[in-house]
């Protein structure tokens, strides 16, 4: 197995996540085997608990871990299923040491962070990266480890220990050390070298991120400028050398050359640069104010885009600004939230959680409903549809989510008692559920190729609630999508639209550049005016 940890200096923020995951990219287009795993050192056990504000969004895995957003890029850069135990935190680890403790594991030693919590850390690590991540179920070659923070952080400190040691029992031919920094002034570089240099990690390779590409590269250190898109970054990388240096640092049995896959990889970051047409599609959703908040939503509408020929004109609308409150508080932000609105092509309400901003995402729902504008809702998103659609459609004026209002008559979104125990971490109906198709006449099947059903990730504490579900149907709301046992709802069409589709599961984390999410993609065809004959074409996308 061979190591390369990633570290960062100056900044938190920098690009590690990015750096990682095209050094990733690089090496399994070579053809070896890779895997990664995120150190978060924050002590909360997974990021399911956190607002977007603090990290950005919560990324959901198959096995229904709720981790940092990096894992998401690690995922669509390399094409591969992480787990839970790919995400390292604090907590994990401290939590780890003392149930072995409280078991008397220890026997009656004093446990410390040296040697305890650091031998934790690296058996964790040697564990996770033979854990098979790709299709064929073999165990990975390489193991990229991205360290969140920067050097010198004390949050940090036992980390750094623990790779200070291990890599001296993995030995120099199988680990190596990527420090990632800002070159804002070369000063504050120099000081995060010495850091890392004072814990005794002194065999690194620099990767340096610039405003300007004015610097040539050296043996050890790669300079990365500003780009038009994340795609040109593992291009950038191999064309300064970085196969080469893997190949002789690590003795990987590798060509120095470029790969047709890396070519594939090339040919679709230069078609993202020459893209002329522009589809705009407004998101309309409580956290627009950190773009990392809807990350793997903006990735899939990315996708899509560009599986479309299309540039992305993504158009972030905070659902409160929509609301007629608004128009009397501040009535610029409202007609500048509803002139966004208007020009959109397409609609996206995206999943969330809380009151605030709803009647705005209903305002946006009825607004695509009555004109026909393509819609997509996901998670709340769809929620809010069915809610919208009994005040609107079948007069039930004060249907609502329980979520919202626990006394509301008409109930037409309800909780999931086994999924609300009390404890808000790690009790949603998480991870990758199968959804059955009940009729072979739904859009969405089609964009699914027509199969029986979709495996997609979750991450949800209400439902629609199914006893209601004949009322919605007769006025033309159809429920095409249910899980197995056929009582929870996951995919709503309405009839007579061009596209009016609701999901329950998050599609967006199972997008990938070169295949994206169907639910998206249909939303960006419908914009763009070109739905229906890609149907007719038997849902084949034209040659790229």
């Amino acid at each position: 197995m061979k190591y390369i940890l990633v570290t960062g200096g100056v900044i938190s923020g920098i690009g590690k996540g990015i750096i990682a995951s095209s050094i990733g990219t690089i090496l399994k287009s070579c053809g070896l085997r890779v895997t990664a795993i995120k150190i978060d050192p924050y002590i909360n056990i997974d990021a399911g608990t956190f607002s977007p504000y603090e990290h950005g969004e919560v990324f959901v895995l198959d096995d229904g871990g709720e981790v940092d957003l990096d894992l998401g890029n690690y995922e669509r850069f390399l094409d591969i299923s992480l787990y839970k135990d790919n995400n390292i935190t604090t907590g994990k680890i401290y939590q780890h040491v003392i149930t072995k403790e409280r078991r008397g594991d220890y026997l009656g030693k004093t446990v410390q962070v040296v040697p305890h919590i650091t031998d934790a850390i690296q058996e964790w690590v040697m564990n996770q990266a033979t854990v098979p991540v790709d299709k064929d179920h073999q165990e990975p070659q390489i193991c990229v480890i991205e360290l969140g923070g920067t050097i010198g952080d004390i949050e940090g400190m036992a980390f750094i220990e623990a790779f200070r040691q291990f890599q001296f029992k993995a030995k120099r031919e199988n680990f190596c050390n990527i420090h990632v920094s800002l070159v804002p002034q070369n000063l504050l570089t120099f000081t995060s070298l010495i850091t890392l240099r004072s814990y005794n990690m002194k065999d690194y390779f620099m990767v340096l991120i610039l405003y300007l590409s004015s610097y040539k590269p050296s043996l050890q250190v790669i300079f990365i400028h500003d780009v038009s898109s994340t795609y040109r970054v593992p291009i950038l990388l191999e064309e300064q050398g970085i196969i080469t240096y893997f190949k002789h640092r690590l003795n990987l049995p590798v060509d120095s050359k470029s790969t047709v896959q890396l070519l594939k990889w090339k040919r679709m970051a230069d078609r993202y640069e020459r893209l002329l047409q522009t589809c705009s599609i407004a998101l309309v959703g409580k956290y627009t104010k950190l773009s990392d908040c809807y990350t793997s939503v903006f990735k899939a509408l990315e996708h899509s885009a560009l599986a479309i020929n299309h540039k992305l004109n993504l158009m972030y609308i905070d659902s409160a600004e929509l609301e007629p409150s608004i128009k009397t508080e501040d009535p610029v932000k409202y007609h500048k939230a509803w002139e966004k609105l208007c020009k959109a092509q397409g609609i996206l309400v995206p999943g969330g959680f809380g009151l605030r901003g709803t009647e705005g995402k209903l305002h946006a729902i009825t607004w695509a409903r009555e004109r026909r504008i393509p819609f997509l809702g996901v998670c709340l998103g769809m929620q809010l549809a069915v809610v919208e659609f009994a005040r609107n459609c079948l007069n039930w004026k004060d249907a609502n989510s329980t979520e919202f209002d626990p006394n509301t008559k008409n109930p037409v979104v309800i909780d999931m008692p086994e999924h609300n125990p009390g404890d808000m971490g790690g009790t949603m109906r998480l991870g990758k559920r199968k959804t059955v198709f009940t009729t072979s006449a739904s859009t969405l099947r089609k964009l699914y190729e027509n199969v029986d059903f979709v495996e997609e990730r979750h991450r949800h504490r209400y439902e629609v609630n199914p006893q209601l579900i004949p009322q919605f149907e007769e006025k033309g709301l159809k429920f095409v999508g249910h899980d197995t046992d056929g009582q929870r709802m996951e995919i709503i069409e309405l009839k007579d639209h061009p596209y009016f589709v609701g999901v329950q599961f998050h599609p967006e984390f199972s997008s990938r550049p070169m295949k994206p999410s169907p639910p998206y993609l249909g939303l960006m065809l419908a914009a763009s005016g070109k739905l229906s004959t890609y149907i007719q074409n038997g849902c084949k996308l034209s040659p790229r």
